[in-house]
């Protein structure tokens, strides 16, 4: 795939890096939608990205931070925390870079949580919270499944 050079809304943080995939994400989980005012858009970003600026990080739960400039708040990445295989694992706010990098809508979390007020068009897996759950949350025996 090839590198992407991105920014902020207000350019003071710029980021480059490489899709994994020519994918979008898109995650209607009741932080994503308390972040961005809507569904977080993602895609996974290839180890070695970049970003130069005033970027802040929050962690956002057990598992995961979010990081944001801290100029103008706009979103950049989710980023695994936990130890395990997706550890480092960053998903890049795909608004960052000009037409999202041409990747294409194809897969929609937690869509039992998304608002009734909107929809995307066309056809793409959907996973509900309860699905997420299965794949994600410790076990009984405190490792992740």
């Amino acid at each position: 795939m090839t590198e992407l050079n991105g920014q902020c809304m207000c350019g003071a943080v710029s980021v480059t890096a490489t899709p994994a995939k020519n994918a979008i994400g898109a995650c209607h989980c009741d932080m994503c939608r308390r972040w961005t005012s809507s569904a977080l858009m993602t895609f996974q970003a290839e180890p070695g990205y970049a970003a130069l600026g005033p970027v802040k990080t929050y962690t956002s739960s057990d598992w995961a931070e979010r990081a944001f400039c801290e100029v103008c708040g706009s979103a950049l990445w989710y980023r695994m925390t936990a130890p395990g295989p997706m550890q480092g694992q960053t998903q890049m706010a795909a608004g960052l870079f000009e037409n999202a990098g041409g990747s294409k809508l194809s897969l929609e979390l937690f869509i039992d949580k998304k608002p009734e007020g909107y929809a995307f068009a066309g056809d793409r897996k959907q996973i509900t919270e309860a699905e997420m759950m299965a794949m994600y949350a410790p076990s009984e025996e405190g490792d992740n499944q």
